[in-house]
């Protein structure tokens, strides 16, 4: 997974002043970031505090390592069959 130039503060104080009312082009130009990214952060991150971005973020790679796990014991478990069809 591609990591972040922003940390999880730095999403939140975006995502924050942008409910102040600063406008989203001026953050954008601020943060050197585009209007995309910040629409795709309030999208997923939109009413959440640090604490559970961070949480988010650990299940997210949890779920990409449990998935190649799962991946792999699909392989095994198909070259074994095709071992045993072979054999018999």
């Amino acid at each position: 997974m591609k990591q972040s130039r922003h940390s999880d503060s730095q999403i939140m104080e975006i995502l924050k002043q942008a409910e102040a009312g600063i406008s989203v082009p001026n953050l954008c130009r601020e943060h050197g970031m585009s209007q995309a990214t910040f629409y795709k952060w309030r999208a997923k991150y939109g009413g959440m505090d640090t604490s559970m971005i961070s949480r988010l973020k650990e299940l997210e790679v949890e779920n990409q390592r449990l998935k190649k796990m799962y991946a792999e014991a699909q392989l095994r478990s198909e070259i074994i069959q095709e071992a045993l069809r072979k054999k018999f």
